[in-house]
Parts: structure tokens; sequence; C-alpha cells
């Protein structure tokens, strides 16, 4: 057997799991790892600013890549700051693996400098934490930790090392090991029988596909389904790109934030909901009496315990989304089972022509709507985008496009501010051997966007070019004061100072490139002129759009008392 450090075994596993890019912060506690990394060789570091902004690039790598992200920081306030990426990655079904530094073995009873037990302030926000006890277990633990990362529902793992034992040699052959088997989860054959009976006897059958769908590279089986039995589709936000938008047999999005009027009114018209890796969140339901109404519901999940946690479906499959959406397309041919085509995708097809938003608004200040308009008509599918949380978020899911799977990415459930300089960094690495070319873009607010831009340095560093189109309403100068009711009803009276921030020069501090924008005749010009920059500098170039500062969006309690905001057409009879 050969002899080797413990952490140069970590970082053979590391290879071996598919990863080639680690993002991370050096510490003292940490050494040892990168000591490692730079003896092994073969994984490229990218080297942050903010821990959190580590955790966030792995995030979205593996949001891309479909493997395993791995973010790393030393000890004490490192694993703290990485908190609520691991929390972020969690509530999104999201693989990484952080790694964090520990203070010496011996001493962490005695507390001793920087010697928190992250493993438990971990505990709640991952799939597994753990403390490295014994050097001869790293690269076992780590072999579990990938594991426990991708099988069933994906998640994040932390693994806390501390530096006495990342300094032990012990016995490994990367050349006689292996990443652990994950076995699928695969439908129970009646449940799958049941739930295609169901959809062939329902009238107004829907296909909900969520964000399972995409983690579990199920879009072909699902466009199979759609197109063999002719039921229409909706999205939900997490699961964008998972059908195309153009197709004619998709049906918006229901919502009462990030919603289509035709998606909430096709889905008040439905049935029956199939719903496959979705998980009926709050954003996303609203008031649960309208929302289920008289509809017959099918709950497909990886993870049981989804299944009747927010309502209690009238049939519930545990089931990887794409062998159970293989299953049922095998049993519909088998069957020469068919449903009759025409008149539900006709109305749905109604629906979408005549329940639409403006979009062509020409006022000054700017409409955000029209931001998305030039946006869907700049960029084409290819196109990889990064968004977070705020009004932004919601004009995106109803405003903006989709077409492929994984190339829409949104921090949906947790919803971290700044989300996006550091996703967009993390998705743009995760391309560099297979798309180098690929187009990257992040849809950011003024206020996220200041929250992590410290990470522009690490784009500015690493040559990482992309494009952020800023949605300014000049929040930073602005005064809210809310009362916020528990169903999301509620009216903003807003006050504003007359404050405002440079973001260009703030850009340009950090080496990048940015424009602003006023009128949107000029939106256009602006967004080729960052795409050239971008490309010419190897770095971000930033448009900032400033809209009207008084902007709002279309949302309300339930799903058939959304609130517009702007003139819209009259319901269709």
């Amino acid at each position: 057997m050969v002899q080797m450090p413990a952490m140069n075994a970590v970082v053979e596993v590391l290879r071996s799991e598919g990863v080639d890019t680690a993002f991370g912060c050096p510490g003292a506690a940490i050494l040892p790892l990168y000591k490692a990394l730079e003896q092994v060789g073969g994984i490229e570091h990218l080297t942050v600013r903010h821990e959190e902004g580590a955790t966030h690039m792995a995030d979205a790598w593996a949001r891309t890549t479909g493997r395993v992200g791995v973010a790393i920081g030393t000890s004490g306030p490192a694993g703290t700051n990485m908190i609520t990426g691991l929390y972020t990655a969690l509530a999104d079904s999201i693989p990484i693996v952080c790694i964090t530094g520990q203070a010496v073995s011996t001493r962490l009873h005695q507390e001793a400098f920087q010697a928190v037990d992250i493993v438990e302030i971990a505990r709640p926000v991952t799939k597994w934490a753990v403390q490295l006890k014994e050097a001869a277990q790293a690269p076992w633990l780590f072999r579990e930790a990938f594991r426990i990362a991708r099988e069933g529902r994906p998640g994040p793992v932390l693994i806390d090392i501390p530096v006495d034992i990342a300094q032990e040699s012990i016995e490994y052959d990367a050349a006689i090991d292996a990443p652990l088997p994950v076995f699928p989860v695969e439908p129970h054959p009646p449940r799958v029988e049941r739930a295609l009976d169901l959809l062939l006897t329902a009238e107004r059958p829907l296909i909900l596909a969520g964000g399972g769908v995409v983690i579990a590279e199920a879009a072909a089986e699902l466009r199979e389904v759609a197109e063999y039995l002719d039921v229409p589709v909706q999205t939900t936000l997490m699961g964008k790109g998972a059908f195309d938008e153009d197709s004619p047999l998709f049906a918006g999005m229901t919502g009462v934030q990030t919603s289509q009027r035709y998606g909430n009114a096709s889905f008040l018209e439905s049935d029956l909901v199939l719903a496959v890796g979705a998980r009926f969140g709050d954003r996303h339901t609203g008031r649960l009496d309208v929302y289920r109404g008289d509809r017959s519901f099918i709950h497909v999940d990886i993870e049981p315990t989804q299944i009747g946690k927010v309502f209690e479906p009238d049939l519930g499959v545990v089931s990887d989304a794409r062998l159970f959406l293989r299953a049922l397309a095998d049993a519909a041919r088998r069957r020469g089972a068919r449903r009759e085509a025409g008149a539900w995708v006709r109305r749905v097809g109604e629906l979408k022509t005549a329940l639409g938003r403006r979009e062509d608004f020409d006022a000054v200040p700017i409409k955000a709507p029209r931001v998305y308009k030039e946006i869907n008509e700049v960029f084409d599918a290819d196109t990889y985008f990064v968004t977070a949380i705020g009004l932004y978020q919601i004009w995106g899911g109803q405003h903006q496009k989709a077409y492929k799977p994984r190339h829409y990415q949104v921090c949906g459930q947790a919803g971290p501010l700044g989300w996006e300089i550091p996703a967009a960094i993390g998705v743009k690495k995760a391309l560099k051997d297979t798309e180098p070319d690929a187009e990257v873009v992040g849809i950011v607010g003024d206020y996220g966007f200041q929250y992590m831009v410290e990470e522009l340095a690490v784009a500015a560093q690493y040559d990482v070019p992309f494009v952020l189109i800023m949605i300014n309403n000049e929040y930073l100068g602005l005064i809210r004061q809310a009362e916020i009711p528990f169903d999301m009803n509620y009216q903003v009276d807003i006050h504003y100072d007359e404050v405002g921030t440079d973001n260009v020069k703030i850009m340009e501090a950090y080496g990048c490139s940015g424009r602003r924008v006023t009128e949107p005749g000029e939106i256009r010009e602006a967004l080729e002129w960052a795409r050239k920059q971008a490309q010419a500098t190897s770095r971000p170039a930033l448009v900032e759009v400033m809209i009207e500062r008084e902007a709002n969006t279309p949302h309300g309690p339930a799903i058939d008392a959304v609130k517009e905001f702007e003139a819209a057409p009259d319901p269709v009879a």
C-alpha cells in the first residue's frame, strides 16, 4: 500500500469524484489541505474574498455540472461564514462539500483560538456534518460525504478537520479506489400504473415540473411524457428550464409571486396536477384552499418525507424524477394508452394568448418588464443566467424565458443577498472545459449587488468574464415603512431619501466595466456593449438600468387573487 499525507489522499478522492475546481480562502488550520492541492495538482483553486462567496461559487458550479461542488475554509469564523451557503444548498437540494480547518484536536475542549464547534452549528443546515477524528478515516469519510451529498435528495455536507489530524500520513492507493455507489430510487410499479390511470381519466391534467426534474436530468423524459400523452406542462421557479417555454405545451408558472396570468388561469381550470420533483412551496401555492380546489394531485418526490408535508395528495410516489417519468412513458406505450388530443391544450393556448403582461413600455423612468423584454430578445437559449432574491427575482419568474435545464440558476428558497456575483463565477468555471465561450449573465438588484461585491475581485483576478444586469430602483436610497401580514397580501408605503450609489465606479474600482442606462431605447445597445466588453477584457461588465422607484410586482395571497400593478387584458370567458 502507498504511504502518503492524509490530505494528499483527500485530494485524490476529490479528483476521482469529478472535482476540477474548488473555491476557498486559506488559513493556518487548513494549510495542510492547501499543500496537498499544490502537490497533487489537477484541481484549480480560486481564492475568494469571503467564505460565504466560496459556498455560493461551489453551489452554482454544482448546479451547472450536476456534480458535487467543493468550498474550503479555515477554522472559526471561516466555518460560520459558510453557514448561509450551506443553508442555501440544503434548501435548493444542491450537492456541495464544505471543508473546514479546525484547531488542534486535543485542545478543542479548552476554548482554543478559533475552536468553534462547527459540526454542531452546521448540523441543521446539512445532510451530514462530521469531524475527522482519525487520519486513517480521511479517504473513506470523504467518499461517504460525496455519496451522501449525491444520493436521494441531494444536499450539502460539512467535514471539519483538526490541523494535527490533517498533518498525519496514512496508507492509501488511489489506483484501486473509486466513488461509492449511489443507488437509484425507483418507483413502485403499481403506483406508476395508478398515476397513469389518473392522467388518462382526467379531462384537464397538468404536469408540474419542479427543481427535482432538473436535478435528475429528466428534461427529455418530461418532454416525452408530455408529448405522448398531450399534457400541458408548468414549471416551478426551481424548475425553470426543465421544459422549453416556447413549446405549445408550456402552460406557464403558477404562484402568488413568480407566475404568469395564464399560468394561474390554466392551473385554476385544471382537474389533475402531476407534480414531479416539486415541494409545494408557499410562494407557489398561496392559500391552500384555493390552490387545492376540487382538483386531484399526484406527488412524485425522491424524498419520502416531502409527500404529505404541505397537504395530502391523492397519490404519492417515492421515486427519482427521471425513473418515474421513464416508467410512466413505458407503461403508456405498453398499454397503447393515449389521451384524446385537442381541447385542453387548445384552451391553454387561448389563455396563453389572452392573458399576458405588458412588456413593451416606452416610459421614462424605465419599467422593469421592458428590461426583461430586451433580455429575452438579446440573449439566446444557450445563455446561462443566475439571479437571486428581491423584486427582480419575481419579475424574472414572470417575464424571463428559459429553454434548457441548468441554464437558469436561482437561489429559490433561502434567498441570500449577493448570491449572483459568486454564482456567476461558479457557473463560468463549471463551463471552462465543456463550453468555455458560453455566455453567463447575472441579473442583480442594486442592494444585493453591494452585499457581496468584493467577489468581483475574484473574477478580475482569475479572468472570469460575465455580464451583470442591474435592475436599479435605488433601494439603497429609500426607507420602507411596511406592515407585512403573514399571507403576503400587503401594501408598502415608501419614502425616499435622495441618496444614490455610483455602481459603475464600484465596477471600475475592481478593474471591471460598467454603463448606466436611463431610457428604454438605450437598453439593447448597452447589453450588446457589455457582451463585447466582457469578452474583450475577460472580466465582468455591468449594465445598470435605472427603473422607476415606485416599482412593484403582481402578487397576492392566493392564485386567484393576484393584484396586477399595470394594465392587463381582461380574462377570457
